[in-house]
């Protein structure tokens, strides 16, 4: 198994505003204007599946498996080239801050590893980079 983490990310907003937001993917509206159209094509999300077109890597659709309240927030992949999970933790710093983390699992043959280890590494951080700069408001 491949793990793949995002660095810490500090959000200044509380852990419990944090996860309401990311735990419906319905939010999505809220920042859509936000997002890289160049990069995100045809984007259809509700509130526990999301699928996006993303060059080169194709088609990506994940599903919310697991809720666990304020914490974590598990997804699984319905359709990519590659099958793998997604973890989203959020832990509290204060009452007022909390911080953020990802992490990608996916069973990768050491050829595939190869290829996809920097492109997922850098996908993982640039998507951490984007829900902490997120207004969870």
């Amino acid at each position: 198994m491949s793990k793949f983490e995002s660095s810490i990310k500090q959000i200044p907003y509380p852990q419990q505003a944090v996860y309401a937001m990311l735990s419906d993917l319905e939010n999505i509206e809220k920042v859509r204007d936000r997002l890289p159209e160049d990069k995100l094509q045809g984007l259809r999300f509700d509130r526990d599946t999301i699928s996006v077109s993303a060059p080169p890597v194709g088609q990506v659709s994940l599903r919310i498996v697991e809720r666990d309240e304020p914490k974590c927030i598990k997804f699984a992949t319905e359709q990519s080239p590659v099958p793998f999970n997604l973890w989203i933790q959020v832990l509290p710093v204060t009452e007022t801050t909390s911080k953020m983390k990802l992490t990608i699992k996916a069973e990768l043959n050491p050829f595939i590893k190869g290829m996809v280890q920097k492109p997922l590494t850098e996908g993982v951080e640039r998507i951490a980079d984007a829900l902490a700069a997120i207004r969870y408001e």
